[in-house]
């Protein structure tokens, strides 16, 4: 499943609940929040690899979103501001393992068979066996668990959230030039680990580990 840009209509109902929520109105809040769970929680359990932190992540991120909400100044879209907590939220999760050496990386990716299978939003194919279906997924969780951070995250906030590559550098807080260097050399690399020897500058579906064909205006 790729999580597709927010239509327009979505970002003025964005704007709306948002202004209501911000005058104290906890429905708002609650729907708010609830518009943009899968897609945070799709983010953090691509940036981590692993279904529990994901979670503490997604739920980190909504606190720190309620707290900060008065703070929002509108000059991006929510769904941006909200990915900007989401990422720094998985970025300090990462540093904490490498404070805990037996905790690594990548300590999940190879016991989570029946988590994977049973993932809707990651479940198998049409005709795929769910052990497939799990295998995939481990796959390309393994492979993104041996990039770079920042590459990582430059790769997930494109070809799993597809923002653009100003709504990236205002989310990780880099020029837009970096931000197209970190995704070229992340595909590059994801290709080489995930086997594929096609072109590296296409996205790849960081979902399926497949490719979504060619470039036609990447933005």
């Amino acid at each position: 499943m790729i999580i597709e840009s927010e239509p327009e209509p979505a970002l003025s109902q964005d704007r709306e609940l948002c202004e209501a929520a911000r005058s104290g109105d906890q429905d708002a809040l609650e729907k708010l929040l609830l518009a943009h769970y899968d897609r945070v929680h799709a983010l953090c359990r691509r940036m981590l690899g692993d279904d529990d932190d994901a979670e503490d992540a997604t739920q980190e991120t909504l606190l720190l979103a309620v707290r900060s909400l008065s703070r929002f100044d509108g000059r991006s879209s929510f769904g941006t501001w909200i990915y900007r907590i989401a990422t720094n939220a998985c970025i300090d999760e990462l540093r904490r393992r490498r404070r805990r050496p037996l905790a690594g990386l990548d300590h999940d990716v190879s016991g989570g068979t029946e988590r994977a299978a049973r993932d809707g939003a990651l479940g198998p194919r049409p005709g795929e066996d769910p052990a497939e279906s799990a295998a995939r997924r481990m796959d390309v969780d393994s492979a993104l668990s041996s990039l770079p951070v920042e590459f990582r995250a430059a790769v997930v906030l494109r070809d799993l959230c597809d923002l653009t590559y100003e709504e990236i550098a205002r989310v990780v807080g880099v020029p837009v030039g970096t931000v197209r260097s970190r995704i070229a050399r992340g595909r590059a690399a994801l290709a080489d680990l995930l086997g594929d020897r096609r072109n590296p500058r296409e996205p790849l579906n960081v979902e399926s580990g497949q490719r979504r064909g060619e470039i036609t205006n990447d933005r």
